[in-house]
C-alpha cells in the first residue's frame, strides 16, 4: 500500500464515519443523552443563582444577615446597612439527617482554622485523623465562621469539586476566595438562617 492509498483510505473512512452520524442522529442522541435530573443517586454540581430579598427571612439586617438556601445551594449575604449584597455558590450537607435548619448567629471568625472530626464523624469514619492543622490538607479551607450551633461552620474548602453539591458532613462550604471575602464583610453577631 502506498502513502497515497493510505491517505485515500483515511479520507474514505472519515467520510463513511461522518455519513453514519448524519444518517443516524437518533443513535448519537440516545448514546449521549444526559441522565435524568430526578435520580437521587446522581451527584450533581448545581446551584440556583437568584437574587433574594432579605425581608421574607429577617425582620432587619441588624449586624448583617446570612441566608443559606440548602435546596439551591446558595448563600446570600446582606450587610447591616444593606449597601452590600453578595451571592455565593455553596456545598451543603450530604443528607437530610446531617442538615440542620433554623436560626443561629456567627460567634467567632477564624483565619487559618484547624479541623477535628466531630464524635459522630469519627464513628462513621474511624479511619479519619483526629486533627488536621491549618494548611492545604485542611478540609475547612482558609477561613471559617463559627456558628452558635456546636460543630457547625461556614468555611472554605480546598476541594473545589464540592461546591454546588451535597458533599459536607453538616457545614456549609464556599470557595476559598468567597469565604475570604465573606469573612471580611461579616462580624460576630451576624444573623444566620439555614433553610
Amino acid at each position: 500500500m502506498t502513502r497515497k492509498d493510505r491517505l485515500h483510505l483515511s479520507r474514505r473512512s472519515l467520510l463513511g464515519l461522518g455519513a453514519s452520524f448524519i444518517a443516524a442522529p437518533g443513535v448519537a442522541q440516545e448514546v449521549f443523552a444526559p441522565e435524568p435530573d430526578n435520580d437521587p443517586a446522581i451527584r450533581r454540581n448545581i446551584s440556583s443563582f437568584r437574587a433574594q430579598d432579605w425581608r421574607p427571612y429577617f425582620s432587619s439586617t441588624r449586624n448583617g444577615a446570612i441566608l443559606v438556601d440548602t435546596a439551591s445551594r446558595a448563600l446570600h449575604f446582606w450587610s447591616a446597612d444593606q449597601s452590600i449584597y453578595r451571592l455565593y455558590p455553596t456545598s451543603v450537607p450530604l443528607s437530610e439527617d446531617l442538615t440542620r435548619r433554623g436560626r443561629t448567629s456567627v460567634v467567632q471568625k477564624v483565619e487559618g482554622p484547624s479541623w477535628a472530626p466531630t464524635p459522630a464523624m469519627k464513628r462513621r469514619n474511624p479511619e479519619w485523623p483526629d486533627f488536621i492543622p491549618p494548611g492545604p490538607d485542611n478540609p475547612m479551607g482558609t477561613h471559617a465562621l463559627y456558628l452558635s450551633w456546636r460543630y457547625y461552620r461556614i468555611h472554605g474548602t480546598h476541594d473545589t469539586r464540592k461546591i454546588g453539591r451535597r458533599s459536607s458532613n453538616g457545614c456549609i462550604g464556599l470557595y476559598n476566595e468567597h469565604i475570604a471575602e465573606l469573612f471580611s464583610l461579616v462580624e460576630p453577631g451576624a444573623q444566620v438562617l439555614l433553610i
